[in-house]
């Protein structure tokens, strides 16, 4: 999250999340202000023009101008799928990068590639479970797999990580439909 900058539109609707060198280019050209800007303790707290000039780098950035954009269509994907269960097995509650994904019900049952279908889960639960039913073999999930209902403009598994970083939760929506929770404080 060091150099990732969050660009907010014109009515401070979260928009998307860009490089730094990015961000930096925005608000010299005048299409975007700071809102925010990184804690001088980070390592890249500061940052020096070619004249000298010692300034703070973003955090977060408000474009000047209106930018109309469709709603987004979330995509199943396994970052998503990751992400909607905060890289989180869904049967032990382990965490960790070495996840795979999950088939509630098995493919050889006719289980489709859905969201209500498809879970985290870590490779000792997948071998345990393999091609049955979790009742099948003693196992139960911690929670029920569906649909995130909130679709952000930036990407699902950007969201999630966004909602740790305490100066975008000012502007990201209260959404814990994902990350583990299933309510929305909306």
């Amino acid at each position: 999250m060091s150099q990732e900058v969050l660009v907010l539109n014109s009515d401070y609707e979260p928009l998307n999340v860009c490089n730094l060198r990015r961000a930096i280019v925005l608000v010299y050209l005048g299409k975007a202000d700071v809102l925010h800007e990184r804690e001088m303790a980070q390592e890249s707290g500061t940052m020096r023009s070619a004249e000298g000039e010692q300034f703070s780098s973003p955090s977060v950035v408000k474009l000047r101008s209106h930018v109309r954009r469709p709603l987004p269509e979330l995509r199943l994907s396994r970052r998503s799928i990751f992400a909607r269960d905060n890289y989180t097995c869904q049967y032990c509650g382990a965490t960790g990068k070495d996840l795979t994904i999950d088939h509630v019900i098995p493919k050889r049952m006719g289980g489709p590639m859905s969201w209500d279908n498809l879970v985290a889960c870590c490779r000792r639960c997948n071998t345990k479970k393999g091609d049955k039913l979790a009742e099948k073999v003693g196992m139960k999930l911690v929670r029920t797999p569906r649909r995130p209902r909130y679709t952000p403009y930036i990407s699902l598994n950007k969201y999630v990580a966004g909602t740790k970083h305490a100066v975008w939760r000012d502007y990201l929506p209260i959404f814990t439909d994902v990350g583990g929770v299933t309510e929305t404080a909306n």
